[in-house]
């Protein structure tokens, strides 16, 4: 779990002992400054959690009288659901371990000893057959705070670190958030380069909510502009092939955010049963794994450029010839 969002519940906890705790109190036993305890408080009001501020030379903050966190009620289906899902995102990369660990362990804490029992005897029975995500979940306050921008249209500045280092601050207007393999996602206006950007969300290190609105484009589809991103991104090679296919067909083997599929409009004189062709472009560091995939795919297909890719591709065709002419060894 982030820093800030546990010292944030271990706020709440403390105002739940009763009584009522100066700033300097709460600033000492959270271990920040007295600033930083007033911007937590303001976290717990946001959620609703009605925390009072008393004025006075003993005064400070309070949880209001009568209040207490709601109980937590699960059915043994809601708990299993909860619980798989917190060990999914976690090897999804959509949450850190630590976070994952903490959530499980308090919804543990409160449930029947019965039922308790049985979900660690389903979490300690089940195995993966693939292999776990790296977690690169983001803040949960940047999170919040641009989805919230995103919700209400809200113009936001966020400080942004690049993949090379570079750090820059810059001024969004946030279209959506997506998450793809295991990493999120902002896509947004940027208003700093005049131009459609997309941004990891674990490299923004602060959101600021700045002041007025804006109106969103119309039919804007923040995933598939990510997609698109990643597919088109600079990379060492450039590929572009011709495959008999639809872009459905293709992308079981070749998806979205890797390849940009664009069916080819078939001839005026073709058999309206013949299945068209596609176009197909990859950017891609490494060339030596499409023969293999694009033979997956069963389809014939074109290799446009680069000839380096051509050359692959008979070379693994004569080791598949090969292998296949082989005789078992006599026994």
């Amino acid at each position: 779990m982030p820093r800030p969002v546990a010292r944030v519940l271990a706020l709440l906890e403390l105002l739940q002992s009763g009584g009522i705790r100066t700033v300097t109190e709460l600033a000492d036993r959270l271990d920040v400054d007295e600033r930083t305890v007033r911007r937590y408080v303001g976290h717990l009001v946001d959620l609703d959690v009605p925390v009072e501020s008393v004025r006075g030379r003993y005064g400070g903050y309070r949880l209001a009288p009568g209040y207490r966190m709601p109980p937590l009620m699960l059915s043994d289906d809601e708990a299993l659901a909860v619980l798989l899902g917190l060990v999914a995102g976690r090897r999804a990369g959509l949450a850190t371990d630590t976070a994952s660990e903490t959530a499980a362990a308090k919804i543990r804490r409160v449930l029947p000893e019965r039922l308790s029992r049985r979900l660690d005897a389903v979490l300690g029975s089940l195995a993966f057959t693939d292999r776990p995500g790296e977690a690169v979940a983001p803040e949960s306050t940047v999170l919040l705070s641009i989805a919230d921008a995103v919700n209400h249209h809200r113009p936001i500045s966020i400080r942004y670190t690049a993949a090379d280092g570079r750090r820059s601050e810059r001024t969004l207007h946030p279209h959506g958030v997506v998450a793809h393999s295991g990493r999120w996602y902002v896509t947004a206006a940027d208003l700093t380069a005049g131009e459609d950007r997309t941004f990891r969300l674990d490299r923004i290190t602060g959101v600021r909510t700045l002041p007025g609105s804006f109106e969103p484009p119309a039919g804007l589809d923040p995933a598939k502009r990510v997609l698109t991103g990643l597919a088109t991104a600079p990379y060492r090679h450039e590929v572009t092939l011709r495959i008999q296919g639809t872009a459905e067909q293709i992308h079981t083997r070749l998806p979205a955010g890797i390849a940009i599929v664009e069916e080819l409009p078939s001839p005026s004189s073709a058999d309206p049963q013949t299945v068209r062709w596609s176009r197909v472009g990859l950017r891609v560091e490494r060339l030596d794994w499409l023969p293999a995939v694009l033979a997956s795919l069963d389809r014939p297909f074109i290799v446009e450029r680069p000839d380096e890719l051509r050359g692959l591709v008979e070379a693994l065709a004569e080791r598949l010839t090969n292998s296949a002419r082989r005789s078992p060894p006599h026994e």
